[in-house]
C-alpha cells in the first residue's frame, strides 16, 4: 500500500507482526491527538494508547497510555528505577524518535528508548497506537507492543 510507510510500519512488516493499519483524516483544529484517533475510528478511547516522552533523570524514556488518561510521572520514574520524571521537549522528542508530536509511535524509533507500557493494555486483545504519523493508527496484540518496544509494564496513567 503505497504511503503507509513508516519505521513503525517497517518494523512490523520485517519482524511478520500481526496488525493492522487505521487512517483518518487528521483535523490540525483538534485539541486532543490520542481523543481526535478514538473519534475518527469509532474507537473505545480506553483501547487507544497515546506515546509520551519524558526526562527520567536526564534521559530519555516513553510513557505508552490511554488517551483518557495523564501520564503518571512519578510512576514512570519509579518503573524505570528513576527518581524523578517530567515532560521532555518537543524538539528532543522529536529529535530523539524521528517522529513529530502527535505523530510519535512507540515502535521504529530512530534512538531506541526505554519504553513503558502502562498495565491497563494488557485487559485487551488488541490496542491502538500511533503508526508513525497524524492520521495513522496500528492495531496491534499488546503482548506484540511489549516485545517489539522491550517495555516494562506497569501502572503509569492518573
Amino acid at each position: 500500500m503505497a504511503g503507509r510507510g513508516t519505521p513503525a510500519t517497517a518494523l512490523l512488516d520485517k519482524q511478520r507482526v500481526a496488525h493492522t493499519l487505521h487512517s483518518y483524516e487528521h483535523d490540525p483544529r483538534h485539541e486532543s491527538y490520542g481523543l481526535e484517533a478514538a473519534e475518527a475510528l469509532g474507537l473505545e478511547p480506553s483501547r487507544v494508547f497515546k506515546t509520551l516522552v519524558a526526562d527520567v533523570d536526564g534521559r530519555l524514556a516513553v510513557g505508552v497510555v490511554p488517551v483518557t488518561a495523564q501520564l503518571d510521572l512519578k510512576g514512570l520514574a519509579a518503573a524505570l528505577k528513576g527518581k524523578k520524571a517530567r515532560m521532555a521537549v518537543v524538539a528532543d522528542a522529536e529529535r530523539a524518535t524521528g517522529y513529530v508530536a502527535g505523530g510519535i509511535s512507540p515502535l521504529g524509533q530512530k534512538k531506541r528508548l526505554p519504553v513503558v507500557v502502562d498495565a491497563s493494555a494488557l485487559e485487551f486483545g488488541t490496542v491502538f497506537c500511533s503508526a508513525g504519523r497524524r492520521g495513522l493508527e496500528v492495531e496491534i496484540a499488546p503482548s506484540e507492543l511489549v516485545r517489539l518496544t522491550g517495555a516494562v509494564v506497569a501502572s503509569i496513567s492518573a
